[in-house]
């Protein structure tokens, strides 16, 4: 019975492989070829699938990671951009920096280049477009207000002597910016520099603000990557370092990979400099993260504004053109530029020719200045003496 069965399977395999022209192992192999084929068509949709489900995971991990990074940017570091306030505790306090007659605060005034608003709130407004101005209008109206000793002779030496500690100023402002992302060993001249950060703006936003917000953003990133953190936080305070450079020669990406080999910091850090415009390609994966940090910083709503630089440079011009006559000691702009007040030596400059100078001045002003209304010029010229007793 076996027999007859193994027979008849042979002659069926015979009569199949006739009409269908293949033999046996033909057949096997087409069958085998046709599974497979199904086989890869299925492999490959899912493999299709699967790399749909990562994009659309890897964005929203990407969105998610790029979302709490920015909210590590957050920073309480304040800046100020054209008006810098002081608190007083009483109305004696505003009546003695007023002075009899308003002496006090007219040399205030001109010593510090910058004009003092009051009114009946317990704040004294200093305005002026120039931010170390402030500062070291600032410092020395804190200092007057502790002494009480407030007269011009007075004055003129508090502010003489907080814009000769300038470099203390900036030293403690650098650590500020420093120690608001967690650096605490960069050298003293190095820390100097980045103080300048808070004096200085980029397309209308404080460079000292954005270099904590992008360090900030670029160390939350590279905390979720993986990455070395250290190298984004010192890369991403030293990005911008070229900004606040002296030499007037070459880019500020050129002048900070520069400062950073002077001061001896390391290779990659070197390299994150170099590249965070994209001047070159990326070197490493830290580089890749303060390029983006420093663009969210930088392009994220309300971040920059071009009218503060155009702002800054109008006010700057018309200084410089009023400053540039003959005899002229000093030119401060106030009031937007709508009133200037010069300054001669009065060895150089006679009372009979304050007014030629001032019309001078004005004249040229209306060709060469750009503003909005009427330009005030107002010509200062002061003689003093001064003598001394003998010591008993």
């Amino acid at each position: 019975m076996a027999k007859n069965e193994e027979q008849l399977r042979e002659e069926l395999l015979s009569k199949l492989e006739k009409v269908s022209g293949l033999s046996k192992e033909e057949a096997k192999k087409l069958l085998l070829d046709e599974v497979q084929r199904e086989l890869t068509a299925e492999i490959a949709k899912r493999i299709r699938n699967a790399e749909e489900r990562i994009k659309v995971e890897a964005a929203e991990k990407a969105r998610e990671i790029l979302v709490d990074a920015m909210k590590h940017g957050a920073t309480n570091y304040v800046a100020e951009y054209t008006v810098s306030t002081v608190k007083v505790d009483s109305e004696d306090a505003k009546g003695r920096i007023i002075g009899r007659e308003g002496r006090n605060i007219r040399a205030f005034e001109r010593a510090a280049q910058v004009e003092i608003e009051l009114d009946e709130t317990n704040e004294i407004r200093l305005s002026s477009f120039d931010s170390v101005r402030r500062e070291i209008a600032r410092r020395s109206l804190e200092i007057l207000l502790k002494d009480q000793r407030i007269q011009p002779s007075r004055i003129e030496e508090v502010v003489a002597q907080v814009t000769s500690d300038m470099d203390g100023v900036l030293l403690e402002e650098g650590k500020k910016i420093a120690e608001e992302v967690g650096e605490y060993n960069l050298p003293t001249d190095l820390l100097k520099m980045l103080g300048k950060f808070k004096f200085r703006t980029s397309y209308g936003q404080n460079l000292g603000l954005h270099t904590i917000e992008e360090t900030k953003i670029g160390m939350s990133i590279a905390r979720e990557l993986g990455a070395d953190v250290d190298a984004v936080r010192l890369g991403g305070l030293m990005h911008d370092i070229g900004k606040v450079a002296t030499d007037d020669e070459g880019t500020h990406i050129q002048k900070g990979v520069e400062i950073a080999k002077r001061f001896g910091l390391p290779k990659k850090v070197v390299a994150i400099i170099a590249e965070h415009h994209e001047d070159k390609p990326f070197s490493s994966l830290e580089a890749v993260i303060v390029w983006s940090a420093d663009a969210i910083s930088g392009s994220r709503p309300g971040a920059r504004y071009e009218p503060h630089e155009n702002y800054v440079h109008r006010m700057e011009k018309i200084e410089e053109i009023a400053g540039s006559f003959e005899g002229v000691n000093e030119a401060i702009a106030f009031q937007a530029g709508r009133d200037v007040r010069v300054v001669v030596n009065p060895d150089e400059v006679s009372d009979d020719k304050l007014t030629v100078l001032a019309h001078d001045i004005a004249t040229r002003l209306e060709k060469e200045a750009e503003y909005a209304g009427q330009i005030k010029v107002t010509v200062i010229r002061e003689t003093r003496a001064s003598d001394t007793t003998s010591a008993k």
